[in-house]
């Protein structure tokens, strides 16, 4: 099984997602762009694992994030990896104080079952797009100020959610297999 951890994105996020992203691919160059509903705030990607992982996961995650705390989000702002001058993938970016410890502790939590390290420092973004080949300063600009534009709604992230990906034809089919709340996400019903 393909996995890995997120934290799900509120209605009112993916709404804005999709009035963007509908305007936006009318006039920007080929790009693979990813569904609204399919867009998340991935923590930790954990690769194909057995069956048999989902249960170890499980007890590490839930036991990593039990004393986090919620975590605000604020989105905005558009990137491009591995840069502007190279890009390859766009993205939104945003603002999550804290968040940067819950991936810390998966990344802990996972390490110690085996899973390989993160070799970067965790940056909160939404991927948007795969570019077919990569766009002109024009196209990159147009991006940047389009993406600039979308004003989403703060929300607090109190769970993370451990999805498998099975590889469509017609794109990624995810499904989410277990939630670990936080500290203050837990009892409360009202998740992220």
């Amino acid at each position: 099984m393909r996995l890995f951890v997120a934290v799900e994105l509120p209605g009112a996020v993916r709404d804005v997602l999709a009035a963007g992203l509908g305007r936006l691919k009318r006039n920007q160059p080929g790009a693979r762009w990813v569904r609204p509903e399919g867009i998340h705030l991935t923590l930790k990607f954990l690769g194909e694992r057995p069956e048999g992982f989902v249960a170890e996961i499980d007890r590490a995650a839930a036991a990593a994030l039990a004393a986090m705390p919620a975590i605000g989000v604020h989105l905005g702002g558009g990137g491009f990896f591995p840069n502007e001058h190279h890009p390859r993938v766009a993205w939104v970016g945003g603002e999550a104080a804290g968040l940067e410890g819950w991936a810390r502790a998966l990344d802990d939590a996972a390490a110690s079952l085996g899973v390989e390290r993160e070799s970067r420092p965790y940056a909160p973004h939404l991927t948007l797009a795969r570019l077919e080949r990569p766009w002109g300063v024009q196209a990159v600009e147009h991006f940047r100020v389009e993406v600039g534009k979308w004003r989403f709604p703060e929300f607090a992230a109190r769970e993370a959610v451990l999805v498998r990906s099975e590889l469509t034809p017609a794109g990624p089919v995810y499904t989410a297999l277990r939630r670990w709340g936080t500290g203050a996400g837990r009892g409360d019903g009202d998740g992220a």
